[in-house]
C-alpha cells in the first residue's frame, strides 16, 4: 500500500510569497533564512555574554612586564613581529643593490626605446617619422629645374600627381588616380574607362584596389601600435629615470654629503669643508 500511495502524484506545498502590499519591503523571510538569522544571533549574544564575564572578573592589578614593551593604537594592541632594525651600512648596501637594478631596467628601456625611434625613423610604406611625430612638423622635398621660367611655371601638384590638400600631408599621401578610384567605389559603373575592360580585367582591378586597401589599413595599424608602444616606453623612462633621481638623493642623505629635513621637520644643509 505504502508503494502505490508513492506512485500517486502529490500536490507541492511551497511557502507563500510576499504580499504585492508589502513587496516594497523585499523578499518574504522563509523558515530557512529566519534559523540563519536566530542562529547568527544567539552566536553573538554568547560571545557578548563571555566577554562580560571576563570584564566583570579581571583583576585590576594585574601586571606583566610585557606591559612595558608593548603599544596599542586606537584600541588594538600592536605586537613585536620580531623583526630587527637594520645597521646603516646595509641600509645603504640594500638601496646600492635597488639602484643597480633601476639602472639596469633604464638601460634596458632606453635602448628598446633608441630602437624603436630608429625603426619609426627609418619605416616605409606610410609610417610617419620620429621627428614629425614629436616636433609637429612636415618634411620638405626639393625639386631642380633647369631654368628660372621653369621653376615659376612650376606647378608642385601635379609634378606629385596629388591634390593641394594631398601636399599638406607629409606620408600617405592620396594620388589621383587613388582618388578616382575611390570616388568610383560605391557608385554605379557607367561607360567608364574601366568598363571597357575585360571582365577578367575588372576583377583583377578590382582585388588590386581591395589588396590595397587592406594593406593601407594594415599599415596604419601597425603605425598607431608602434607609436603607442614609443609613448610607453618614454613613460617608463621617465619613471625610472625619477627612481634612479630619488634613490641617489637617499643614499646622499645617508651618506650625509646633502641637506634634508630631519623628524622634526627642520630643514638642514650640510656644511662644506673650505678649501
Amino acid at each position: 500500500m505504502s508503494s502505490m500511495r508513492n506512485a500517486v502524484q502529490r500536490r507541492n506545498h511551497r511557502e507563500r510569497a510576499q504580499p504585492e502590499e508589502r513587496a516594497k519591503w523585499g523578499l518574504l523571510e522563509k523558515s530557512k533564512d529566519y534559523k540563519l538569522r536566530a542562529q547568527d544571533f544567539r552566536m553573538k549574544k554568547q560571545k557578548l555574554r563571555a566577554l562580560k564575564s571576563k570584564a566583570a572578573d579581571r583583576n585590576p592589578d594585574e601586571f606583566s612586564f610585557k606591559m612595558m614593551s608593548s603599544k596599542a593604537d586606537n584600541g588594538r594592541k600592536l605586537g613585536d613581529r620580531g623583526n630587527k632594525a637594520l645597521s646603516v651600512d646595509v641600509v645603504k648596501l640594500l638601496k646600492t643593490q635597488d639602484i643597480g637594478y633601476v639602472r639596469t631596467m633604464l638601460q634596458a628601456t632606453r635602448k628598446e626605446r633608441e630602437k624603436l625611434e630608429q625603426e619609426v625613423v627609418l619605416g616605409k610604406n606610410g609610417v610617419k617619422t620620429f621627428n614629425q611625430v614629436r616636433a609637429g612638423k612636415t618634411g620638405s622635398h626639393m625639386v631642380f629645374v633647369e631654368s628660372a621660367e621653369e621653376q615659376k611655371e612650376f606647378k608642385p601638384e601635379e609634378w606629385s600627381g596629388t591634390s593641394m590638400e594631398g601636399l599638406n600631408k607629409a606620408w600617405n599621401r592620396p594620388r589621383d588616380f587613388t582618388m578616382e578610384q575611390e570616388q568610383s567605389d560605391g557608385e554605379e559603373l557607367g561607360i567608364t574607362s574601366t568598363a571597357k575592360l575585360p571582365k577578367k580585367q575588372q576583377e583583377i582591378e578590382a582585388a588590386k584596389r581591395k589588396e590595397e586597401r587592406s594593406s593601407k589599413k594594415k599599415r596604419e595599424r601597425a603605425q598607431d601600435s608602434r607609436m603607442s608602444r614609443l609613448e610607453a616606453l618614454k613613460a617608463r623612462e621617465r619613471d625610472l629615470k625619477s627612481v634612479e633621481d630619488e634613490l641617489e638623493t637617499q643614499r646622499a642623505k645617508m651618506a650625509g654629503t646633502i641637506g634634508g629635513v630631519n623628524k622634526n621637520g627642520v630643514k638642514f644643509k650640510v656644511r662644506e669643508r673650505k678649501r
